[in-house]
């Protein structure tokens, strides 16, 4: 077999060319989506699914774990695709 017939897909590595944009425009949107936990730092309250049941706890706070709940979700999805 020759080099240029191999699985490993060539010298360039198979996707490497678009990731770059991507990784780019997943960064640019993490910076836009901390500006606007920060800028949201009033309190709030939230009532949670037990009745009766509120906490009040910082905007940027509950912003910020919903956040990471969102992004917990989506790369368990992600790698379930493969």
């Amino acid at each position: 077999m020759s080099p240029m017939t191999s699985e490993s897909g060539g010298a360039s590595g198979g996707k490497t060319g678009a990731q770059a944009p991507v990784r780019i425009t997943v960064l640019a949107l993490l910076v836009l989506a901390l500006i606007f936990v920060f800028e949201n730092t009033g309190a709030t309250r939230i009532r949670l699914l037990v009745p009766e049941v509120t906490v009040t706890v910082p905007l940027w706070t509950a912003l910020l774990a919903t956040g990471a709940i969102g992004a917990l979700c989506g790369a368990y999805a992600a790698r379930r695709r493969g």
